[in-house]
């Protein structure tokens, strides 16, 4: 199973150019898109009182929403029946919740703040940030957990720094101790004693950097597509309950690879 995001978009019947769904909905309607995947990913039925319940708003409210969502093909709604995501609805509440769980682990896994804090900042910031601005906040993280110089020592460090008024101590250790660590690993890389890993072979919860995807089949077109290339990270989600599939998550989207197609992947933990 294979899942791309991206937006989708319609053609105005005056012919004007094509705009995004996602260009012509409020932050509200975009908040009551992610509610319905989210329950409809626990609990597959959506039902108006479980909006109402996770949203924590009017059962009048929810109901005019799902009309205006409705007149936008975004959804399938009929008064006293199941909500279903028509396949533009699904499109545009995945790039909702991209934006949101890429916005969320920036803040925690960078900034160092707190979960719950992160997430309610997250859903306000999601509406509005840029897709480009988005974009380059994953390339940091990515740079950040990669780089020598950074990883999450670094984080620890800018965290320490943050609770203690700016104190800077230890610099001359932190920048000696970086600098050996490096000769070391590139040490081992020259003397072939730092075999890659397999994706396949990593666990729920850790984060790896792709080092190589190896064939040319249609399959891997496909995966190196999704954002899984060289240099970039992963987080292994989960894994089904007979070992195949897994779920991975790179650069906000999330990923189904058969096992023997992350067989073909070698990677680096970080």
């Amino acid at each position: 199973m294979y899942i791309k995001l991206g937006m989708t978009k319609f053609h105005h019947a005056t012919e004007q150019e094509d705009i995004t769904v996602a260009d012509t909905l409020t932050a509200s309607l975009e908040d009551y898109l992610e509610a319905i995947f989210h329950i409809a990913s626990d609990r597959q039925a959506v039902k108006p009182r479980d909006i109402a319940r996770r949203l924590k708003v009017s059962y009048a409210s929810v109901t005019g929403a799902l009309r205006s969502l409705a007149e936008k093909k975004l959804i399938n709604y009929a008064p006293y029946d199941l909500v279903t995501l028509t396949s533009a609805g699904v499109d545009v509440a995945k790039d909702v919740v991209r934006r949101h769980e890429v916005l969320h682990d920036f803040l925690v896994d960078v900034l160092a703040v707190d979960d719950e804090e992160a997430g309610a900042a997250a859903c306000r910031m999601e509406h509005s940030i840029p897709r480009t601005v988005m974009d380059r906040l994953i390339r940091f993280v990515e740079f950040v957990q990669t780089c020598p110089r950074g990883g999450n020592k670094w984080i620890q460090g800018f965290s320490y720094h943050c609770d203690h008024d700016g104190t800077q101590e230890n610099c001359e250790k932190c920048i000696t101790s970086c600098l050996e660590e490096t000769r070391k690993k590139a040490h081992q890389g020259g003397n072939n004693r730092m075999v890659p890993s397999k994706l396949k072979d990593m666990k729920p919860g850790q984060k790896c950097k792709i080092i190589k995807v190896r064939g040319r089949s249609e399959t891997n077109k496909r995966i190196l597509e999704m954002g899984v290339t060289p240099g970039s990270v992963v987080e292994l989600k989960r894994i089904a309950p007979l070992g195949d599939p897994i779920d991975v998550k790179v650069r906000g989207y999330h990923l189904s690879l058969r096992k023997d197609e992350a067989e073909g992947i070698d990677v680096e933990v970080i």
